[in-house]
């Protein structure tokens, strides 16, 4: 089993910026300590984040304008910036696959399993997980390491994920006491 931490639109536009959430930013030092804890194990750290055209993106007709591609709003929350060695996808899309060559980078890491961290869980972590299961990843999400807009659909969101995907839910504590190869 060869894993990755996929971490996905920690993003100043969800954190601080046009959709700024508390939510969004409490979950900021469990991702760190774990992707700490993945780099420490060998484990590729690879960043999935928003990137929209301007004006022409159809999530612009919902959600209004945010992560234009080259703004600050697009850009990885400071703490959370990528290190020597770390991979970045951008996507135009709610899942870090659609669009994207995540698929073809984590095969030839030879991932096999993936680490769903970031915003917003019943969106973009649940749309990546739909495409990852569809490709054949095991799934592992640790709930202190994702966040929704607030308590109910967070949970609604990861029992649906549960159900439909199978994925191991755990949490970023529990995931740091196993080694990874």
């Amino acid at each position: 089993m060869k894993t990755a931490v996929i971490v996905i639109d920690m993003i100043n536009d969800f954190v601080s910026g046009v959709f700024k959430s508390d939510r969004a930013a409490r979950i900021v030092p469990n991702i760190k300590a774990l992707l700490d804890f993945a780099r420490r194990q060998k484990a590729p750290v690879v960043y999935a984040t928003d990137a929209h055209l301007p004006k022409v993106d159809p999530e612009f007709d919902v959600w209004g304008s945010h992560a234009v591609v080259g703004s600050w709003g697009a850009e990885i929350v400071d703490e959370l910036k990528p290190r020597k060695g770390d991979f970045r996808v951008f996507k135009r899309k709610y899942s870090a696959f659609q669009g994207t060559d995540l698929d073809q980078l984590l095969r030839e890491l030879g991932v096999d399993t993936v680490v769903l961290t970031g915003v917003v869980t019943d969106i973009c972590i649940q749309h990546t997980a739909a495409d990852a299961f569809f490709r054949r990843y095991r799934i592992i999400i640790p709930k202190d390491c994702v966040e929704a807009v607030d308590a109910a659909t967070q949970e609604a969101a990861i029992k649906y994920m549960r159900k439909a995907y199978g994925p191991e839910i755990t949490t970023s504590k529990e995931l740091m006491k196993k080694k990874w190869t």
